[in-house]
């Protein structure tokens, strides 16, 4: 009977092991295979332009990398364009956590007239096609005298409709109102709740949502090309400014490209720990 009742266990514990072995086999095979273009970009930056007509084509790094980044910068402004770049998507990524949390918490937790009205218009917005507002934007910025800055990027971007409607649905599950109800009653004002209360909460989510923004404003690339001069670029202009000519320079582009990849990988690396902390917590909830 015991040695029954110890089968049954072990036939218990093993049922939930095979599963999982294949949902960790999947993912490491999506890892694996996600992550074949950023090394093949790496092992072409690495090379010269005859070895790509090699077959079968190399799969290991060579010695060139470090004279092709040197090419890159020689050919365009990259460097400028990496700091650009760098300066438009933190700040519109740190803007948009701050102001969509902030319009969240009112939408999710504070009782106004008008809210729902005017959470269906932001959510509304996002069926506009942003290429409906190029020319009026455009006008604008020139009006204000904001074209080739880095003003024409940050600011119309400060703020995002799926922002607010992200933090709105995250905070009206995540933030219970006993805990602002207890807030209040300690002597919290509405703008201390959201520093003390509200913000601690909401971590996770904003840095979904800040590597997210963060990602969309590096890959942008259709309104930096309107509004920004070719010796003032962000990555994504400058890259296409190293594809372009009568001949394509794969090596030279790829080496571009790779250095471009970089700081989305060192955003993930830094925000990685409060976005699987959110997944984490949302699994704990459900």
């Amino acid at each position: 009977m015991t040695a029954g009742r110890t089968r049954g266990r072990t036939a218990r514990r093993g049922v939930p092991g095979a599963p999982r072995r294949l949902i960790y086999l999947t993912l490491t095979a999506v890892a694996f295979f996600s992550a074949i273009p950023l090394y093949y970009s790496v092992v072409v930056a690495s090379r010269d332009n005859a070895a790509l007509a090699e077959v079968p084509p190399p799969l290991v790094p060579g010695g060139n990398f470090f004279a092709n980044v040197a090419r890159v910068f020689d050919t365009v402004p990259f460097g400028l364009a990496l700091a650009n770049s760098v300066l438009v998507s933190g700040s519109i990524a740190l803007s948009v956590m701050f102001f969509s949390t902030l319009a969240g918490f009112a939408f999710a937790k504070l009782r106004f007239r008008g809210r729902n009205i005017l959470l269906l218009l932001t959510v509304a917005t996002m069926m506009v096609p942003a290429q409906l507002g190029i020319i009026p934007l455009y006008m604008l910025m020139v009006k204000l005298e904001w074209t080739g800055t880095m003003y024409a990027l940050i600011v119309p971007a400060m703020v995002s409709a799926f922002g607010v409607f992200f933090m709105t649905q995250y905070l009206s599950r995540a933030l219970p109102s006993e805990l602002l109800e207890a807030g209040r009653v300690d002597g919290c004002t509405t703008w201390g709740l959201f520093w003390h209360v509200v913000i601690p909460v909401a971590r996770p989510a904003a840095a979904v949502l800040g590597m997210l923004t963060f990602m969309s404003a590096w890959n942008d690339y259709f309104w930096p090309l309107v509004v920004l001069t070719p010796e003032n670029p962000t990555v994504q202009v400058a890259l296409s400014t190293l594809a372009a000519g009568y001949v394509n320079d794969y090596v030279l582009g790829l080496t571009g490209t790779a250095l471009g990849t970089l700081p989305l990988v060192v955003v993930f690396a830094l925000l990685g720990k409060q976005i699987i902390g959110g997944i984490m917590q949302g699994a704990v909830k459900g």
